[in-house]
Formats: structure tokens, sequence, C-alpha cells
């Protein structure tokens, strides 16, 4: 039986534990490549390098399994991956595991939700995986997941431009369920400082701003102890309920412009 062709990549760099759990869910059931940053890359989002040339090294992995490191971004990572390193398309890219959640709308600053975009905006599927865990993360507690979800995702198609974005809590799992986007994420917290020659500056820094939840949300369940998935769309990013409702008043009023 042909084995499907999975592209790994992450935000956390190409070193970190949560890439390496990655890989070990998946490494027997699929033909793996993995393409991920030389440095870590978190908050990245979508960004790419467009200022600095992009390098792209060959790394050691187990199992002779194809790795590179790129100088660059997780989308940046995906883009050389189509279009110089692989000569088939993948059927499934995934991304993580991060080290801390993604959930809410947190995913706009994600560089592991990031790569998969990327993937998704050219009609390949995707999955990025994180855990809520910063300081002490166990990332082989979940690797018994992933698999599954993948197995998942590769049997039953995701429409053309949607991911799923996958959270692990922090402690026992209690299951998994689908679950709706969150509106809590993490907003900026500067921390000023004083350079010695006397100027400030500032380190962003971040604190989480909660909100009212819906109980199907992921934020709201992974506090439950559920593993959540969030079907996330994004091949056109329209708000059509207001095009259809202002359309025919906004062109009447600036059709003399």
């Amino acid at each position: 039986m042909k084995k499907p062709k999975i592209l790994i990549t992450n935000d956390d760099g190409i070193g970190s534990p949560g890439l390496k759990s990655l890989w070990n869910a998946v490494a027997n059931f699929a033909d793996v490549t993995i393409i991920a940053p030389a440095s870590d890359q978190s908050g990245v989002g979508v960004g790419i390098t467009l200022r600095t040339p992009l390098q792209i090294i060959a790394d050691n992995w187990e199992n002779n399994t194809p790795a590179w490191k790129v100088t660059g971004t997780p989308a940046d990572c995906v883009k050389l991956a189509l279009s110089i390193v692989l000569k088939e398309k993948p059927d499934l890219i995934i991304s993580g595991v991060n080290r801390g959640s993604n959930s809410g709308r947190t995913v706009l600053y994600s560089g592991t939700v990031g790569g998969v975009i990327e993937g998704a905006i050219r009609g390949i599927p995707g999955i990025a995986f994180s855990l809520d865990n910063v300081v002490d993360p166990n990332f082989q507690s979940m690797e018994k997941y992933i698999l599954p979800l993948v197995q998942h995702a590769l049997e039953h198609p995701l429409p053309r431009g949607t991911i799923y974005n996958v959270n692990f809590p922090q402690d026992t799992i209690q299951g998994i369920r689908m679950a709706r986007q969150g509106r809590s994420y993490w907003v900026d917290d500067p921390d000023r400082r004083i350079h010695p020659e006397g100027s400030p500056y500032f380190w962003l820094g971040g604190k989480w701003d909660s909100h009212d939840e819906h109980e199907e949300s992921d934020v709201h369940l992974l506090r439950q102890g559920y593993a959540t998935v969030v079907p996330i769309y994004v091949d056109e990013l329209t708000n059509h309920s207001l095009f259809e409702d202002r359309k025919e008043i906004f062109n009447k009023l600036f059709s003399s412009s």
C-alpha cells in the first residue's frame, strides 16, 4: 500500500522536541519530509522573508528522513518545499508541536498555524498542533493522539482552503472535541527598559486577554481538559453578509468617484 506523503514544519525550529514528537507519531505511517526553520520563528504568523536571502541547508535526521532547515519563516519553508525541494506535492502538511497554546485568536500570530495556511492557500490541507504548556511541555504524552487525527484528515479530506488547528491541554486529556475558534488571545504587555546610553527600548511581551467564551470554543474546552480541533477556513476572507448588505448602497454612493 502506497504511503501518504506528509510535509512537516514548525515555528520553534528544526531542533525542537515538539517537532521530534510530530515525526515520531507519523514516521512509520507516511513518506515524511521535514523542512523547518533553522531557528525559532515564533509569532511570525504567515510572514515571509523578502529583504534577506534564504538558505536551504540539509539536516541529518533519524532513519534517513529527508530533512532541511531554512533560514526563514514557516511560510518560507512551505514555499521553498513546494517550489524547490519536493518533486511531488504532499498529501498533507503538519506543523508543530508548538510549545504553548495557539487557541483563540492567537492563530493570527502563530507561525505554527502560518505554515499550514501557506499550504492551504495552495490547495494542500494541513494540521497545526500545539500543546498548552510553555514552561515544561511533555510532548510525548500526546504523541498517541497525533496519528489518528492525521489519518482522519486523510480519510475525510478537508474542503479546499481549510485547515485543522489542534490544541492539547497541558494536563490529562479528557478527550478530543471539534470546536469553534475562541475569542481570547495574547495581547501586548511591553516591558520598558533603558539602554546603557540612556535611550528607552522595549520587549513587547504579552499577557492573556480573556473574553467570554462559547461553551464549544477551543479556549473553553481546553480549560475543561479536552484536546480541541478547530476547522479554520482561509480560502476567502470576505465578510459575505456585509458585502451583500452594503454593496448596492456603497456602489451608488461612490459611482461618480
